[in-house]
């Protein structure tokens, strides 16, 4: 028997040993599979742990199945990695491996690939399995990789989890929770997708996950069952609604316990403490150039992806792995002198490389903050891979644009017609995220010029749906949808019983409006990322601040006339200029009283009239309701050949 087991152990090692050569060389993207504490399949009971930790001089494993004691783990070859089993381990144990470093010190370290963890501040890793899992969301797959994404509707519900709703007692929701009040309501509104901001394990609230300590495991507070996540999911797709997660590949939070000097030395993070070193944030920057870092975190992508059916990944702070010089501290050029941060440049695209040949309809979408050139184009042609990049220029313009009083808008029109000029160098996503309602920002309602509620409804009317009408799919944070005026606070819920105030009931009804006019109208989605999605009408009004443009589907009749007013000062005889005559039916009006406006009723249908405007052989001509957002789409026109042949 003991030859047996001898025999036994000396082939795990060797298998761990061909595992970790991928790992180190950074080829390894399931490593989640053979490192942290992993069950004897050939046993009844027990566990096989295992870290990499390649300088420290000693290893240790203690937990509740040890009473606490030390066990000395053994060094797997010269692969850096440390291993042990135990027989008395049991699911959801609780453990921690203790570090010696090469000066004799020791600090007790959470399991890097660790499931679960204790709820903070405590610290111990806590043995879970990944369950056995039935899922039936195989035709929401098969239709997923079919769509063509690019073509299709996508409008993300940004979701922080612990502060969507709250009970009454002020605890957070659970997925169950979710599952049950979260998709029925996102159903209703008429999006088609769901972000979570990061659900990994982060000891700091305030983070809103974004320094994270468990790149593997559920934040605790969540609930470290990982089933209760995957029918979440499971009922998304059922739903037809596409599930996101926020991740962190560039940065990790500092806890000595965590992933901070790992081995007693730098050992996620950079050699060269001013790379290590995130001032801005307070975090430490990954080592992107480091093999075995590269096979740690794109795992980490691949088990969030595969584990839990998340139809895709939005990478946080991509700009912070793209440039040196892009945090406040110190830096030094790259070795062509420039402020390239070239190892996350190749991780980047090593990263989309392989997510997207395990899978072409994951959605990999940068929240990338400057103008660099190429972060939706293919690898393959020099690009980042991205599918899409939140375009954050726009919202900056639009946002600036909104906060200025009407009667100063035309001095700063500029800040509208700008985005115009690059609106179609990327796949756009046009966010209004949960960065842009905290620390003073105000939210959307807070930042609209505040002369009376009325107005402020007003301009977010317009500024919505300038947004649901604009190319580019969309993102919006949770909250924005109800008017909520206090700005997010991520330790309590939603400002529900806003609904129960004038405007924000009718508001919310109106962006249910929009959402469903995105989703069911051609021209608002399917040719996004194309200069033939858009043909500008009037983009130099800066004297009455006006704008209007046709969005354009790909049959050539499906197009929708949009026209904004951005002043207080309804526009008679407003003239829209259309490229065929006809019939054309009105569609949105945001000042209608049923979206909280002062227009009791609306003429339906408008003729064209043979007065050619702005580069069109037709016009309409209309009243434009004050600071309002129109859309007219056709009823009965006529496409004359020459009209198309033209175009």
């Amino acid at each position: 028997m003991a030859k047996e087991k001898e025999a036994e152990t000396t082939v795990q090692d060797i298998h761990l040993a061909e595992e970790m050569y991928f790992f180190n060389i950074g080829n390894h993207y399931e490593a989640y599979k053979f490192l942290g504490a992993k069950k004897l399949f050939n046993h009844k009971e027990g566990y096989r742990f295992t870290v990499w930790a390649p300088k420290a001089r000693a290893v240790y494993l203690e937990g509740d199945f040890t009473d606490w004691n030390e066990m000395q783990m053994k060094k797997v070859a010269d692969t850096g990695a440390w291993t042990i089993v135990s027989l008395d381990a049991k699911e959801w144990d609780l453990y921690k491996f203790v570090i010696e470093d090469q000066h004799g010190e020791r600090r007790e370290k959470q399991d890097p690939f660790a499931f679960a963890s204790e709820i903070p501040p405590k610290n111990a890793s806590v043995i879970q399995d990944i369950p056995s899992y039935e899922w039936q969301d195989q035709k929401w797959i098969k239709q997923r990789k079919k769509m063509d994404m690019f073509a299709s509707p996508i409008n993300i519900y940004e979701v922080h989890m612990a502060s969507w709703k709250r009970h009454a007692d002020g605890s957070a929701y659970t997925f169950s929770d979710l599952q049950r009040e979260l998709i029925p309501y996102v159903k209703r509104m008429g999006y088609t997708h769901i972000e979570f901001m990061p659900l990994m394990e982060h000891p700091l609230e305030a983070s809103w996950g974004y320094q994270i300590s468990g790149y593997f495991s559920i934040a605790g507070r969540f609930g470290h069952d990982f089933g209760p996540l995957m029918a979440f999911v499971d009922a998304c797709h059922q739903e037809g609604i596409g599930v996101i997660l926020d991740w962190v590949p560039g940065h990790f939070v500092v806890n000595d316990d965590a992933l901070a000097n790992y081995d007693g030395t730098p050992t996620y993070e950079y050699q060269d403490p001013n790379r290590a070193n995130n001032v801005r944030w307070g975090t430490k920057n990954f080592d992107l150039g480091r093999n075995q870092v590269q096979s740690f975190l794109i795992s980490s992508a691949v088990f969030w992806l595969e584990t839990f059916h998340f139809d895709g990944i939005r990478v946080d702070a991509v700009s912070n792995m793209l440039y040196l010089d892009y945090d406040i501290g110190p830096w030094q050029p790259n070795k062509y002198g420039h402020n390239v941060n070239l190892e996350g440049l190749e991780f980047l695209r090593k990263l989309n490389t392989e997510i997207l040949r395990r899978d072409a309809s994951y959605l990999m979408i940068a929240e990338e903050s400057t103008a660099w050139s190429g972060v939706t184009k293919p690898t393959s042609h020099g690009g980042l891979g991205f599918s899409f990049k939140w375009n954050m220029g726009w919202m900056n313009d639009t946002l600036k644009f909104f906060g200025i009083d009407a009667s100063g808008r035309a001095y700063h029109y500029k800040l509208i017609n700008f985005t115009f000029m690059y609106m179609h160098n990327e796949n756009f996503i046009l966010p209004f995220s949960h960065d842009e309602v905290v620390h003073g920002k105000h939210s959307l309602l807070g930042k609209m010029p505040n002369h009376n509620r009325y107005e402020m409804f007003a301009n977010l009317r317009v500024l919505e749906g300038y947004r649901l009408l604009y190319p580019g799919k969309k993102l919006s944070f949770m909250g924005n949808e109800i008017g909520q005026f206090l700005e997010w606070r991520f330790y309590e819920g939603l400002e529900w019983s806003s609904l129960d105030r004038e405007f924000n009931s009718e508001f919310q009804a109106y962006i249910a409006k929009l959402n469903d006019l995105y989703k069911t109208l051609p021209a608002l989605h399917e040719q996004d990322n194309q200069t033939e999605g858009i043909t500008i009408i009037e983009a130099d009004d800066d004297r009455e601040t006006t704008l209007s443009f046709i969005r354009h589907g790909k049959e050539t009749s499906n197009i929708l006339v949009c026209a904004f007013n951005f002043t207080p000062i309804e526009r008679h005889n407003y003239r829209i200029g259309v490229p065929y005559p006809g019939t054309y039916k009105v569609i949105l009006n945001s000042e209608m009283n049923t979206f909280g406006g002062n227009w009791e009723s609306q003429s339906t249908f408008f003729e064209t009239e043979e007065v050619p405007h702005k580069g069109q052989p037709y016009s309409l001509r209309i009243i434009l309701p004050s600071l309002a957002a129109f859309a007219l789409t056709p009823h009965n026109i006529q496409i004359e050949m020459a009209s198309v042949n033209q175009e």
